[in-house]
């Protein structure tokens, strides 16, 4: 489980001294949601758990004419999109729990989120406090990540390490938003209408360059479902733990790149 305290100590730290890779990750993803983001109307825009920036900025690129608000828990991470957003004036990022974030004068057309609505400790109270904010005829555009059974990435790599199973599926974190009939619930009971799901394919790409192995396992180290049973190994017990991911992730090295399918969903909804 991924708490809203994690984002404000070690995770959130990790992602924004790692976001270059994290939004490397996801470029496949982010191209798509973009697509679909374009295909809603909305000059009032809240990028919900907005991470270190690269959606929010991206959506500020393609309409200049609009206000997007980024909102997400972690400092740190706000702190980086600030500062990637500087030369943006039409976007501004905020510290704060979206699930109890409000902001006087300014009610969105339109929210998105690029994998940030899965941590909600409590996801009815969360999308009512959004949609209870939001414009009267709003729209909803979010990516998650579908069943981890379709992200060899993930399964395969605590496979490796031995990492016990979710007590709780949905539980906040990375999967907690992979059953669509749970979702849709979620976002029905919260008051959002016409729910709907596409389903995703897209390369989640771990490492590149002269040694992409390398840059791979430097990704796991600090981001994912490895990096806290690695930073607890010592000695040879982490060197053997390494071992054992460097020639998994040659496995899937193919010339200057590794990379794993990823599966997600990208959920659409009205006020």
């Amino acid at each position: 489980m991924t708490t809203g305290m994690d984002w404000q100590a070690q995770v959130g730290r990790s992602w924004a001294e790692n976001y270059r890779l994290t939004d490397r990750s996801f470029t496949g993803l982010t191209e798509r949601l973009l697509e679909r983001i374009s295909e809603r109307r909305g000059n009032a825009v809240l990028d919900v758990g907005c991470g270190a920036g690269e959606l929010a900025l991206a959506v500020a690129r393609h309409r200049p004419g609009a206000q997007i608000v980024g909102v997400d828990l972690s400092d740190e991470l706000v702190a980086v999109a600030r500062e990637r957003g500087a030369q943006h004036g039409n976007v501004s990022f905020e510290a704060g729990d979206a699930a109890r974030w409000g902001k006087s004068g300014f009610a969105p057309e339109l929210l998105v989120s690029r994998h940030g609505v899965m941590f909600f400790d409590n996801p009815v109270a969360a999308f009512a406090n959004l949609h209870a904010g939001a414009a009267v005829e709003a729209a909803l555009v979010f990516s998650c990540f579908r069943d981890p059974s379709e992200n060899p990435w993930a399964t395969e790599l605590a496979g490796l390490l031995k990492l016990p199973p979710m007590p709780d599926p949905r539980a906040p974190g990375p999967f907690a938003f992979a059953d669509r009939d749970h979702v849709g619930g979620i976002l029905e009971t919260a008051g959002w209408r016409d729910v709907g799901f596409e389903a995703v394919n897209f390369a989640y790409i771990a490492g590149k360059g002269e040694d992409p192995v390398e840059d791979a396992l430097g990704l796991f180290r600090r981001i994912g479902p490895a990096a806290a049973t690695l930073r607890a190994l010592e000695g040879a017990e982490r060197i053997r733990a390494e071992g054992w991911i460097r020639d998994w992730l040659g496995e899937h090295r193919s010339g200057d790149l590794v990379a794993f399918s990823a599966a997600a969903w990208i959920v659409t909804a009205a006020h």
